[in-house]
């Protein structure tokens, strides 16, 4: 559906840091939410730019008081994939005025991201400060000579002068994330010894040598933002005083804002992921605070407006960056600006339908907001003819659903057989580091009274309840998969539900039957005890291995994991990595904390049998006994669809959606699309 106008109170607006305007000498921004860089994968051909266009619209006329596009080299070389977005020729400008003009018709300023990939470059043409391959690409890049790094510097200049025609109001320079500028700047990456190379003063000079030229080249009254890498979180990255003297001379080159970069692609500790606290990195924006002039931009995990509030009204920055929340709500700034917090679809950082797609080279989207990117094609209209729908089943599938029906004008009824909405959202929200997902539940909460819709819960609908409807959508979920091996029905033996809901508390040694995404949450449960690190910064940081105060190279301390609560094995029947099934950009987060705790992971397991010794096994034709005290079951699950297939020889209109469709592990972001999707057509 589109947007309703939100009224904003005219007095004691709820977050005033955050909706004061930043007056940059030239432009004002209306806000100080910046909509940080995501590459989405319409960037990459020009057909698509229609698409680029409404999606960034719809963040425009949210309420983005900047927006930063996905990036685009500036030459071939500079391509992070054959032919994906690039600005280095005149006729490549003219489709770009689409998405500017979208974007300034809603009152909103947009930066283009200049992103040159260097040696992340997944192409043979790639070339890099020094002929160094990066861990996570195949390809080694060519090492630039003196005249080659001089073209490079010409080709960012060039391309800003491009961006400016084509509309925008400024562009990012990508110094941050282990991308060519970034790969300059640290000893890391930069073994020259000419002057591009050498100490931190000739590493840095790509950089200020590029923001001067195009300082330069676009005159005064032209947004520059560069994004500088506080924190790189790899051995041989900066200091904390080459960190300042870069933005210092950043700065005095000619940058308008600095804005926050963390981390790069190869390095071992998570970043942006659902696990990692809530504003964890604002506190390296706020320590260069004292050392430049120049507007900060905080960043990475700022997904709710009392959060983003805390570190401007703290002094710490004088913006924050929002990439994937204004991917999951377009509307965050509008709602925020008028109160209404509660109303937010809250991004819960799961990587899985946005960064997992674009490595994966599929067009990015939310797994809350399956609208993302789609905006031109999920197109959700008043219906011609409100009908009366039965939704049975309230989790994620069934959600989506029930509200999009009814905001669309149905009569909807939601049937939840349990005591409360959510399904197996109610198990994922228990995991330490998935405390997110109870945001998820709040915002479907709301919607089902925002849009009307009927909730009856502790009732089991069945066909003769279902008789008098026009349509039923069949969302019951799944039932866990049974075991078949010798003592399954062993008192040792339990399922995932049991211990997650608390029904049984598991003893110090437990096995888990089972290392898919269920597994491996399972076990991130067992090995936590009490409070998550995800909720406690500082926590985390020791885990993970950050230097609290962000002095040291690359900004690394020696991990501290805290003991595990429970000894614990991880088992899988299929030989091979157990894991290796899981999310592309998260799924080594996982295996990296379990093998932290001390979890044995072991796959190509024969499951011999249980008895009061504990479980035994068989691995590599060699027989053992596991001396555990509960064996939990994480198996996979099985459709439940006895309520579809009871109506479904009916003549009545009947859908399947979410688990009870597919039941391929838990699948929440197949579920909400779905049953997004079918809404937009009943």
């Amino acid at each position: 559906m589109s947007a309703q106008p939100i009224d904003v109170p005219e007095s004691d607006p709820p977050y005033p840091h955050l909706f004061r305007p930043l007056d940059l000498g030239f432009a004002t921004l209306r806000n100080r939410i910046l909509m940080g860089s995501m590459h989405t994968g319409l960037e990459d051909r020009s057909r698509d730019f229609p698409k680029l266009a409404a999606y960034f619209a719809e963040r425009a006329a949210g309420g983005a008081g900047l927006i930063v596009t996905g990036g685009f080299a500036p030459n071939i070389v500079g391509w992070l994939k054959p032919f994906a977005g690039k600005l280095s020729w005149r006729h490549e400008v003219r489709p770009h005025r689409q998405v500017t003009q979208a974007v300034h018709a809603h009152g909103a300023h947009i930066c283009l991201q200049l992103l040159h990939a260097g040696r992340y470059a997944y192409h043979p043409l790639s070339v890099a400060p020094s002929k160094l391959k990066a861990p996570i690409n195949p390809f080694t890049p060519r090492a630039l000579s003196a005249r080659g790094v001089d073209r490079q510097v010409d080709a960012y200049a060039r391309a800003a002068v491009f961006a400016r025609e084509a509309g925008y109001d400024g562009v990012e320079l990508m110094g941050s994330e282990g991308y060519l500028i970034n790969q300059f700047t640290v000893a890391r990456t930069n073994k020259r010894t000419d002057r591009w190379g050498g100490d931190a003063m000739q590493r840095m000079r790509f950089a200020i040598e590029i923001v001067r030229r195009v300082r330069e080249a676009c005159g005064p009254d032209f947004i520059v933002v560069y994004r500088l890498s506080m924190l790189d979180l790899v051995d041989g990255g900066s200091d904390w005083q080459d960190i300042v003297q870069q933005a210092q001379a950043v700065e005095a080159a000619g940058a308008t804002i600095l804005n926050t970069g963390i981390g790069w692609h190869e390095a071992r500790i998570p970043t942006i992921a659902t696990s990692v606290p809530r504003a964890a990195f604002a506190g390296v924006t706020a320590k260069l605070r004292p050392h430049v002039q120049l507007p900060l931009v905080a960043t990475n995990r700022i997904n709710m407006p009392d959060v983003a509030e805390a570190v401007l009204a703290n002094g710490g920055a004088d913006m924050v960056s929002m990439a994937r929340p204004l991917l999951a709500d377009p509307q965050w700034p509008n709602k925020a600006r008028a109160g209404r917090a509660h109303a937010i679809n809250t991004c819960i950082a799961c990587n899985q339908a946005c960064l997992d797609h674009v490595f994966e080279n599929k067009r990015a989207s939310c797994l809350v907001n399956p609208r993302a990117c789609a905006e031109t094609e999920l197109v959700s209209t008043r219906a011609h003819t409100p009908r009366r729908v039965a939704v049975v089943g309230a989790g994620p599938a069934g959600l989506a659903c029930a509200t999009e029906a009814a905001a669309r004008g149905h009569r909807v009824v939601l049937f939840e057989a349990g005591e409360a909405i959510g399904g197996q959202f109610n198990l994922a929200r228990r995991i330490p580091g998935k405390e997110e997902f109870d945001e998820t539940l709040r915002y479907f909460a709301h919607r089902i009274e925002e849009t009307g819709v009927e909730l009856r819960l502790r009732t089991r609908a069945d066909a003769e309840t279902l008789r008098d409807f026009d349509a039923i959508v069949v969302a019951t979920g799944v039932t866990p998969r049974a075991v078949a091996f010798p003592g399954a029905d062993h008192a040792k033996v339990v399922g995932y539900a049991d211990v997650i809901e608390g029904r049984v508390r598991c003893g110090p040694r437990v096995a888990l039957v089972g290392a898919g995404g269920i597994g491996f949450d399972v076990a991130e449960f067992l090995v936590h005890e009490g409070a998550s690190p995800s909720l406690d910064a500082q926590r985390w940081m020791r885990e993970w291995g950050i230097d609290p105060a962000f002095e040291t190279r690359g900004g690394l301390a020696t991990p501290a994991s805290e003991p595990a609560a429970r000894e614990v094995w991880l088992l899988q029947r299929s030989p091979g990595r157990p894991g290796a099934r899981l999310g592309k950009t998260t799924g080594w987060i996982h295996r990296a904390t379990l093998k932290a705790k001390g979890v044995r992971m072991l796959g190509g397991v024969e499951y011999l049998g249980v008895d009061d010794a504990g479980l035994r096994i068989r691995v590599d034709d060699v027989e053992q006994l596991l001396p555990v005290d509960h064996v939990v079951v994480c198996a996979g699950q099985e459709p439940r669809r006895t309520l579809f297939d009871a109506l479904d020889a009916t003549t009545r209109e009947v859908h399947v959606i979410g688990g009870a469709d597919v039941a391929a592990e838990l699948d929440a972001k197949r579920a909400i699309a779905q049953g997004t999707a079918l809404a937009a057509k009943l």
